[in-house]
């Protein structure tokens, strides 16, 4: 009798773990019980729906088009400072800008199977569905800055140009030095070094580690201040006032945004970022990657290096500015400026 009970409680053991592990089926807009659709959508290759906004001049008038990606967290409408102080350089420069909700954020459908690749291909389908032509610009912020390297691998012969600024790196890129991405990875706080090593080596794991109550989860989805630098601190405050009336960046829940984002993010990538070649070898448009010196969410150490290994990119580092440095509308402005130097 005893053995009998062992085994069932065992088993009621292992079905209770499996179950904890399982994230609740997203809610998808539109659906029965989800968010409802408020924004124009595309129907992707494989039927699902992506969401976008349209910024800056009319496509038909504009000289160069940009498809920005949103950071962790965020949406379509967190377009960093594309405010009234530079609206007169997008009028300028003529930049017709599009945003999306990348997929499972917003109104965008959750992707079950996104890589780099998907994200890339993703991409290029919205820019054939709106018309840019056979050449655009790409433009990411933080985990959206991650995106473009995926772009840059997969797509490169239809960048005009590609803007990074601060984009997240994965320190299991084969490329970094053991010791300088080991150095890099031990500065982060003890708590999201753990939420790092799950989505890497257990990925399977990343719902029940950032839902637990065991041990501390993710900082980042937390919003601890020990996250931020003495900049992002003092403009943390502008952001919020900024994406106060926004719609809600995970209304089909967090599984399929956040935790995808973990997973792809720090998972196996198939490519090195810092194996790529020069996909302008002509000067016919140009790489730019922007970071903040003081960035305590992505160490400014690696992204030199990888500054170093790619001397065709044009890397920007800003003394004294955090991550949230594109808040800063002068930053941004110097930001949609240098892709286009000889139209300033």
């Amino acid at each position: 009798m005893i053995k009998v009970i062992t085994v069932i409680l065992c088993l009621g053991l292992a079905v209770w773990a499996y179950q904890a592990t399982q994230p609740p089926p997203p809610k998808l807009c539109d659906a029965p019980g989800g968010p409802p659709v408020t924004a124009p959508r595309i129907k992707l290759r494989d039927g699902r729906h992506l969401s976008y906004k349209e910024n800056g001049v009319p496509r038909e008038k504009a000289k160069a088009n940009i498809i920005l990606v949103h950071g962790f967290a965020s949406t379509k409408h967190d377009i960093m400072s594309l405010t009234d102080p530079i609206l007169h350089v997008v009028e300028e420069l003529q930049l017709y800008i599009v945003s999306f909700d990348r997929p499972g954020y917003g109104e965008s459908d959750p992707d079950l199977k996104r890589t780099p690749k998907s994200m890339a291909l993703d991409i290029e389908e919205l820019a054939d569905h709106l018309g840019l032509g056979s050449k655009f610009h790409v433009m990411g912020f933080s985990m959206g800055g991650q995106v473009v390297w995926g772009c840059l691998k997969y797509i490169p012969h239809r960048l005009a140009g590609a803007t990074l600024i601060a984009p997240v790196v994965n320190y299991w890129w084969p490329g970094f030095p053991a010791n300088l991405s080991t150095e890099a990875y031990n500065r982060q706080i003890p708590q999201d070094q753990w939420v790092l090593r799950v989505a890497h080596h257990i990925p399977w794991l990343t719902y029940w580690w950032n839902t637990q109550k065991l041990f501390p989860a993710s900082s980042i989805i937390a919003r601890k201040p020990e996250i931020l630098s003495r900049q992002d601190l003092e403009l943390v405050s502008l952001v919020a006032e900024k994406s106060k009336d926004r719609p809600q960046a995970t209304p089909q829940g967090e599984f399929e945004s956040l935790h995808r984002d973990y997973i792809v993010g720090f998972g196996r990538w198939e490519f090195d970022p810092m194996e790529l070649e020069n996909p302008f070898p002509n000067n016919e448009g140009s790489i730019h990657l922007w970071q903040g010196d003081e960035d305590v969410l992505v160490p400014a150490s690696l992204q030199r290096y990888i500054a170093q290994r790619l001397p065709w990119i044009n890397y920007h580092e800003l003394p004294g500015a955090g991550h949230l440095f594109p808040a800063i509308p002068h930053n941004f402005e110097q930001i949609l400026k240098a892709p286009f130097p000889g139209k300033q």
